[in-house]
């Protein structure tokens, strides 16, 4: 995404508020077939994701809610987790149907996880720290350092992007 941002950038494509307009953005760089390849990535893109974020947001719930989880059990042993996955991935077809433009949805979400990957980053810093938590699997050493610096990396990063939407 960053890659497509600075190129696009350099090219003095700056604002794209429409799927057609991104696919357009490419044709400088890609030709004739930047159409093609802008339907190829959305479509891989979405086949990606759709059952990574239901997977996850069903996951997420049922265990905070202490239900069987998995996708390893059968349906009628874990019917919460399941049901969440359908209905997660019902919401994102239905989404399709809706006059919500995908590009700033794409943005906004971006954004909202960028902010709030500081605070849940810190979150499981001091979990993965904690051995009445994480038990025999503290984390220790050089993953601990690799992970309050990028946790530090993102808490600046957030702030100056807030800081350029200010001006």
């Amino acid at each position: 995404m960053l890659t497509a941002a600075v190129t696009l950038n350099m090219h003095g494509v700056t604002d794209i508020q429409t799927s057609v307009r991104a696919a357009q953005a490419l044709w400088p760089l890609a030709g004739e077939f930047a159409f093609l390849l802008f339907a190829a990535g959305i479509v891989g893109s979405g086949l990606l994701a759709a059952p990574i974020l239901a997977g996850s947001s069903a996951n997420a719930v049922a265990e905070a809610l202490g239900w069987p989880i998995g996708l390893g059990r059968q349906l009628m042993q874990a019917k919460g987790f399941y049901a969440i996955v359908a209905v997660a991935t019902l919401l994102g077809v239905a989404l399709n149907f809706t006059p919500v433009d995908p590009i700033k949805a794409l943005f906004w979400s971006a954004v909202i996880n960028g902010v709030t990957a500081v605070p849940i980053m810190a979150v499981i810093m001091f979990l993965a720290a904690r051995s009445d938590v994480m038990g025999r699997f503290v984390i220790k050493g050089r993953l601990k350092v690799l992970g309050w610096l990028a946790t530090a990396v993102m808490a600046p990063a957030a702030l100056v992007m807030a800081a350029s939407w200010a001006k």
